[in-house]
């Protein structure tokens, strides 16, 4: 029974995880070799929200950035990372992101609303939710080894 209940936990996981990985691995991929514009303009944004991050050279910040997004890619698209953990990595990645949306001028209009330049942020509301969806699912699912899809995995072979 505890089989079942990890497959049916794999199943519902796995587009949540494949589609958000795919779209972090590919975000980090493409800040990867940054030209120095497009790091600077992208350090200017999160300094105005976060100014300790103007202490960085914006090309490293821009590393730092990309690595970041290709560690939490990687937390999703693992299936030894247990979705509590892919879940926090999310949550708190889209968390950072949701905090420039909110302090940042000129990307909201009235309340939550988002304006043209906010949008891009705003979609982040989204990822904060597979986050905490992951955290629930993680923290509330079966406990032991069948709990990743390695676990399921193993259970399969030993039969």
């Amino acid at each position: 029974m505890a089989f079942d209940s990890a497959w049916r936990s794999a199943a519902r996981q796995l587009p949540l995880r494949l589609t958000v990985g795919a779209y972090f691995l590919n975000a980090g991929l493409s800040k990867r070799d940054a030209d120095q514009a497009t790091a600077e303009r992208l350090q200017q944004l999160a300094t105005a929200t976060y100014p300790f991050l103007g202490k960085l050279d914006a090309q490293k910040f821009t590393r730092l950035l990309s690595t970041g997004e290709i560690s939490v890619a990687g937390a999703l698209l693992l299936p030894v990372m247990p979705a509590a953990v892919a879940g926090a990595a999310l949550t708190a990645f889209s968390s950072g992101t949701l905090g420039l949306y909110l302090r940042t001028p000129g990307m909201r209009q009235g309340g939550l609303r988002p304006t043209e330049q906010g949008t891009s942020l705003a979609k982040d509301i989204w990822i904060l939710g597979v986050g905490i969806s992951l955290i629930a699912e993680g923290l509330t699912g079966h406990r032991g080894p069948a709990t990743t899809a390695v676990g399921s995995w193993r259970r399969v072979l030993r039969r």
